[in-house]
């Protein structure tokens, strides 16, 4: 396994889901402090990240931060959290924090429900442009 980057907030992402390379790509447009890397929970880095925290990926098939360490982040907190790291207007986003977690996770479970329909889905992970490889765990 390839080692983690020291001092990186990791992006466990849906890599078959339009709706998650999309969010991909504003996160990376937006994280002007090179705070994140990006792993597919497809992936070998992703499934053994996910293994190692107990995460149910039958249970969370989207999004997941994983900060450095064991701490990590689920569904709308892991959004949220992700958003107070980035630029212009996205870092508004993270004050939806304050909302019960319970509503938020409700929101955030519509949309992860009907991602697939709403959005659509690739057969295969995205292919990153070689400047954008080296964000990306393998």
């Amino acid at each position: 396994m390839q080692e983690l980057p020291k001092h990186k907030k990791i992006i466990l992402f849906d890599g078959v889901c339009n709706l998650c390379n999309n969010a991909i790509n504003i996160i990376i447009d937006h994280d002007k402090k090179d705070i994140f890397r990006y792993a597919s929970l497809q992936s070998e880095i992703g499934q053994q990240l996910t293994q190692e925290r107990g995460i149910d990926t039958s249970e969370i098939d989207s999004m997941i931060l994983i900060d450095p360490g064991t701490a990590y982040y689920i569904k709308s907190t892991a959004a949220l959290q992700i958003a107070k790291h980035l630029s212009g207007g996205y870092k508004l986003l993270s004050y939806f924090l304050f909302l019960p977690e319970g509503f938020r996770n409700m929101v955030y479970d519509v949309i992860a429900k009907n991602r697939y329909k709403w959005f659509g889905k690739e057969d295969h992970c995205r292919i990153p442009t070689p400047e954008l490889k080296a964000k990306f765990l393998e």
